[in-house]
């Protein structure tokens, strides 16, 4: 079922759609997809093409599966990522990550309505998991000023007229992201208010067949792009020069966004966690970077290299580092296993002694849409942040390394992306770890 068969309702209880705002098959940028050539170069790649259908109508049941089990009427989404998982649909995602515009409603046993911002009904209407298209209320500072409060009234009612109709009664909502304003409101038309944030993260950890093969596709792009950052990796590139190699071959291939800068050279890759700047990175130095990049088809594929700059030869220190970064990556990739316990794998994981050198966040995190759960901590973490989980079959997960000595000296970070199988793990990430 593609944008042109199937037509959301738009509008409740409105007059019919002119015909220009339905058939917008041919212009949306979901419904045109990746376009031809770059189909033909990942299936000459050997890759398939994921059913965004059969994806939608996966994510959209996973969902509701976890708002029926924990005994919630509706969820109510403002998080992008959120709103992408349950809708397929997408609106100036960044924007909206801190513009509170455009929401979903997506009931247990009943439609799901999307709330689309500024008369933007028309970029919805390819999603088949979408029921109704209804004109968002915003009640943020922004758009409302000092009637916010004023205009969150009939915001509220509105939500509370679905629950209604569509629950059972009890106006149990789970919510993921919602100001004090819009909690007072929805409280005040009596809605009982869950956390959606557990709900969401769970929903999203197991991927279906076609989300792999989507993120395969996403992963293939990510590859060719970092290709092209290596061919234009040379004395005297800036690090934002480098960068913008890299943001350039993920838009082209159908990326969507890249969440950090995390691209640094030199002395500034011990500690890590700097972004790009406008240093220039010099013959015999260490460049490293983490791609946190949002793909092809929204896939997150987020992996990590470090590269000599130049054509020498690793100092006995760079080497050392390397050594120790690809060594904590070899061997705790072995413990992400089908049935393993993170507590487990936090247990049995190796890395450098953190008296002597500078580490990494975590040893490893999930991804899907973006980061997500679960996260793996380092023993030293535990007591205070860590917290017990299993590895199911089709979750995706980024191990981690960085290795910095505290002494002093340049840092490696190392990242590889793989699937948790029936039988044990498959690398997604095919990239060379070497430093040359």
């Amino acid at each position: 079922m593609n944008g042109l068969r199937h037509r959301p309702r738009i509008g409740a209880a409105r007059a019919a759609p002119p015909e220009w705002l339905l058939d917008h098959g041919d212009r949306n940028m979901h419904a045109l997809g990746p376009g031809p050539e770059l189909e033909a170069e990942w299936t000459a790649a050997g890759l398939r093409l994921p059913d965004r259908s059969a994806i939608r109508r996966y994510r959209l049941e996973r969902v509701r599966a976890q708002l029926r089990a924990a005994g919630c009427d509706a969820a109510l989404l403002y998080d992008p990522l959120n709103v992408r998982y349950a809708t397929d649909t997408t609106n100036m995602s960044i924007w909206t990550m801190h513009n509170a515009v455009r929401y979903a409603f997506v009931a247990a046993d009943g439609p799901v309505v999307l709330f689309e911002f500024s008369k933007g009904e028309f970029l919805d209407t390819h999603s088949e998991a979408v029921d109704e298209i209804r004109p968002g209320i915003s009640y943020i500072y922004f758009y409302a000023g000092d009637r916010a409060v004023e205009i969150s009234q009939p915001w509220a009612a509105e939500i509370a007229e679905l629950l209604d109709e569509h629950g059972r009664g009890d106006r149990r909502l789970a919510v993921d992201r919602l100001d004090l304003i819009g909690v007072r409101a929805l409280e005040g038309c009596g809605i009982d208010l869950v956390d959606a944030d557990e709900l969401m993260e769970e929903a999203r950890v197991v991927k279906c067949a076609d989300e792999i093969a989507a993120m395969r596709c996403a992963v293939h792009a990510c590859e060719a792009a970092i290709g092209e950052m290596r061919a234009a990796f040379e004395p005297g590139a800036t690090e934002m020069g480098l960068w913008s190699v890299l943001q350039a071959g993920n838009f082209v291939r159908y990326g969507e966004w890249i969440e950090t800068r995390l691209l640094a050279s030199g002395p500034r890759t011990n500690p890590w966690y700097q972004e790009a700047s406008s240093r220039r990175v010099r013959a015999g130095e260490l460049m490293g970077f983490d791609t946190d990049m949002i793909c092809a088809y929204g896939a997150c594929v987020d992996i990590s290299r470090t590269w000599l700059c130049g054509d020498g030869r690793p100092t006995p220190a760079q080497h050392d580092v390397w050594s120790l970064a690809a060594e904590q990556i070899e061997r705790n990739i072995e413990l992400h296993q089908p049935g393993a316990a993170v507590r487990d794998i936090v247990d049995r994981a190796w890395y450098p002694s953190l008296e002597d050198y500078n580490c990494y966040t975590v040893l490893s995190h999930g991804a899907g849409l973006c980061d997500e759960y679960p996260s793996v901590f380092t023993r030293e973490r535990w007591r205070h942040q860590g917290y017990d989980a299993v590895l199911e079959p089709g979750t995706v997960m980024c191990v981690e390394a960085f290795v910095g000595a505290k002494s002093g000296g340049e840092g490696v970070k190392l990242e590889e992306q793989i699937l948790i199988t029936d039988t044990g793990n498959e690398r997604l990430s095919t990239y060379r770890l070497d430093l040359v």
